[in-house]
């Protein structure tokens, strides 16, 4: 929904730290709540920024909003609250009040503070849904240069993770060693905090899963990693100065790698391929996890989640990938579609391709990929290989 006269104007508000969905409207990072008050008149837009006064003279300089205001520049006659978010809130209400505005289209992310404070002044509230979420699906350049260097800085995070459980020592017992010492999932975790640390970002808990462990997705892992199984690295961190994030798997096997396990890499591999190669601006979602899954079903394998009469064997669990950008998950999701309409992607999205096999008596598979779509296919941000020997 957009604003349909001269009396409705657009507000996203909360904290840009945080609200992602402000920040990149605004492209200007705080702490404190804001409040960026959008609209059109006489086929002009224009916005307003609404933030606290010791943040003014920044906000100017790089915030992207026409004008820049505090609350004290839009107090009410009662005065404003000594609480900033309210203030801020009740401040966000009287500019509407003043510049004539009886409606206000939010977002979902919309605190209720701000919707009180609107509703108290007499504005109608109207929750658009896709408001602040549909306009990040296309990344601008510079948004897509943040996601590359990103991308960058996951992937040597990943080469030294996969490195190092590639080149442990095996106990007689096959307990990899590092350094007289068991290389756990939690000592390769640390490792890869150390080392995004050291380049800047912000690190999140890695999964970093071996043997059966690794055949829940979203299992982060905990123990001694072995050799001949397979170890899933899923590393996903943040930028603190841009703000957008980083994601990418990969699987790695220390020593010899069991025939079922190769099997099951081979079939991730084609399927990743084939995801990679139908993601082109104006295709569905839904087509790219179709293009992937036959690969998956023609390797021999099962898709969906299993019932408690299905065999025990490989089977991929999950979707073939997500949005990503300022939040890890965001946007378009690449999976089958419930209700049958499923959303057409368009360029400048940033995906993941990531398929995997999961099997609960060997462990998983999966290779994730960051690519960003174009009209003729996608960029893919990533240059690590996909094998599963990182000696």
């Amino acid at each position: 929904m957009t604003p349909v006269n001269d009396r409705t104007a657009m507000v996203i508000a909360g904290i840009p730290a945080w609200d992602m969905s402000l920040y990149h409207r605004i492209r200007f990072s705080v702490g404190d709540p804001a409040a960026w008050i959008g609209w059109v008149r006489d086929g002009r837009s224009g916005s307003r920024l609404i933030l606290r006064d010791i943040e003014m003279d920044r906000a100017k300089r790089d915030a992207r909003a026409d004008s820049i205001a505090c609350p004290a520049d839009f107090a009410p006659d009662g005065g404003l609250s000594p609480d900033r978010a309210i203030a801020t809130a009740q401040a966000a209400a009287e500019c509407l009040v003043r510049e004539g505005f009886d409606t206000a289209v939010v977002h979902r992310d919309l605190p209720m503070l701000f919707a009180d404070c609107l509703q108290e002044r007499g504005i109608a509230v109207v929750c658009d849904r896709d408001l602040g979420v549909v306009d990040r699906r296309a990344k601008d350049e510079e948004e897509i240069a943040a996601l590359a260097a990103a991308q960058a800085a996951t992937e040597s995070a990943m080469r030294f993770a996969c490195e190092t459980v590639a080149r442990a020592d095996a106990a007689v017992d096959g307990t990899l060693m590092r350094e007289g010492e068991p290389l756990t999932s939690e000592r390769v975790r640390a490792l890869i905090d150390m080392h995004l640390i050291e380049l800047g970002f912000a690190p999140r808990p890695a999964i970093v899963a071996g043997g059966p462990e690794g055949a829940d997705c979203h299992e982060l892992g905990s123990g001694p990693l072995r050799t001949g199984q397979p170890v899933i690295i899923d590393i996903f961190p943040r930028n603190p100065a841009s703000l957008y994030n980083g994601d990418c798997t990969r699987s790695v096997v220390h020593g010899e790698i069991p025939p079922e396990v190769a099997a099951m890499h081979a079939a991730v591999v084609a399927a990743k391929r084939a995801g990679i190669a139908a993601t082109r601006a104006g295709v569905t979602a839904q087509s790219v996890h179709e293009a992937t899954v036959a690969e998956i079903r023609a390797a021999g394998f099962e898709v969906g989640l299993a019932g408690p009469d299905d065999p025990p064997g490989g089977r991929m669990v999950h979707g073939t990938g997500h949005g990503i950008g300022l939040e890890v998950h965001e946007g378009t999701l690449l999976d089958r579609s419930p209700s049958g309409s499923s959303p057409e992607l368009v360029v400048g999205e940033a995906l993941t391709i990531e398929p995997g096999v999961y099997d609960p008596r060997i462990g998983g598979i999966r290779i994730e990929d960051l690519v960003i779509v174009e009209a003729g296919g996608c960029l893919n941000l990533n240059t690590l290989p996909e094998g599963l020997d990182w000696r």
